[in-house]
């Protein structure tokens, strides 16, 4: 029997609700496929920040890198008016684990599932079905820049991009890989007319590790140009790779693909070392204690942190009691299930059971 030390971390907000249900189809889990966890809650984000000051203890990040993976939900405002101020929780929790596991791709599955509607008219889950991969800990968000003369007339604000080579080959041979294991097509999505540095980089590096694949089909898009067609065409994607901001900025537009963020799972994959898995959406601090918010991405997010724990069969049930439940649900946003989220968390996990 497989045993598992999994760190749980509910966040703020709608979080702890989400997550809770995550955790009742991770029981049905243990009850059907016969594995553990041990499960180490860890309470930071809004309320241990108003608290004590505190965003991520180094006792807390230690205990981390002792776990086999880290489930965890939204974190930012628990409640209208509570919020942090920007940065505090995004560079100081959720970019320091990133950064600090490794945890250097951002893998985000984009499926249109049968009953879940999408604002794509003429398209279903045949068409919607890829996988975006997205270097996570350079980019945009390695946090080089700085300001001169701030709050002046003449203030000037830096932000500057950092892409090594180490880092972009990385994350294009995962995606290679990836790509490999599924119909062995990769798309890079860039700006490379513009951005002639950093561009030329990941467009020279997408080359030269493709040399390794020359089964894999290789293509390239602009970013801006492959938004329009993820829009109109999305069948001609099944992996795509890019840096870290166009793939914070294009994974949002694919969640609306696949019926929105309330079944937008992710993972933050360090593919030698831990993992962690979440929901992309946020908070929603309006519907906190409501018991209305969506679970299924929580869930979702349960079903890739099994598959990437090896427990193919365990991911395979959860996915199919996902597909299950699915077309029961009126909407997929907050209040808009016909069901509380306590009533949709059951139904995952009765079918599991079943």
């Amino acid at each position: 029997m497989s045993e598992y030390r999994i760190a749980v971390i509910p966040g703020d907000g709608t979080g702890p609700e989400m997550i809770r249900e995550g955790l009742k189809v991770l029981d049905a889990v243990e009850q059907r496929f016969g594995l553990r966890t041990e499960r180490i809650t860890h309470d930071i984000g809004t309320g241990r920040y108003a608290q004590t000051g505190e965003v991520l203890p180094d006792s807390v990040l230690e205990d981390l890198r002792g776990v086999d993976v880290i489930y965890k939900g939204p974190v930012g405002a628990r409640h209208p008016g509570d919020e942090v101020p920007p940065g505090v929780l995004e560079r100081g929790l959720i970019l320091r684990i990133r950064f600090e596991l490794d945890q250097y791709i951002n893998l985000r599955p984009v499926k249109l599932y049968p009953g879940v509607p999408s604002p794509i008219v003429g398209k279903g889950p045949t068409d919607v079905d890829f996988v975006v991969v997205r270097e996570n800990t350079e980019g945009m968000y390695a946090g080089a820049g700085g300001f001169f003369k701030k709050d002046s007339p003449y203030e000037v604000a830096l932000q500057t991009g950092v892409n090594t080579r180490k880092g972009v080959e990385r994350c294009l041979r995962y995606a290679f890989e990836l790509a490999r294991s599924r119909k062995n097509r990769l798309t890079l999505v860039h700006k490379t007319n513009v951005l002639t540095y950093a561009g030329d980089l990941w467009e020279r590096a997408f080359h030269s590790v493709g040399e390794e694949y020359p089964d894999v089909q290789c293509d390239y898009a602009h970013v801006d140009a492959w938004c329009v067609w993820a829009v109109q065409t999305p069948e001609r994607f099944d992996v795509v790779v890019t840096d870290n901001l166009f793939g914070d900025i294009i994974t949002d537009l694919a969640a609306a693909l696949q019926g929105g963020m309330g079944v937008a799972a992710s993972g933050n994959i360090n593919p030698e070392g831990v993992s962690m898995f979440e929901q992309i959406g946020g908070t929603a601090p309006d519907f906190a204690g409501r018991d209305e918010i969506n679970p299924m991405a929580a869930i979702g997010a349960l079903q890739m942190m099994l598959a990437h724990l090896g427990e193919l069969d365990a991911a395979f049930g959860v996915e199919r009691a996902m597909a299950e439940t699915f077309p029961r649900l009126k909407g997929m946003g907050a209040g808009e299930m016909g069901y509380s989220t306590s009533e949709v968390g059951d139904m995952v996990a009765a079918s599991i059971s079943d």
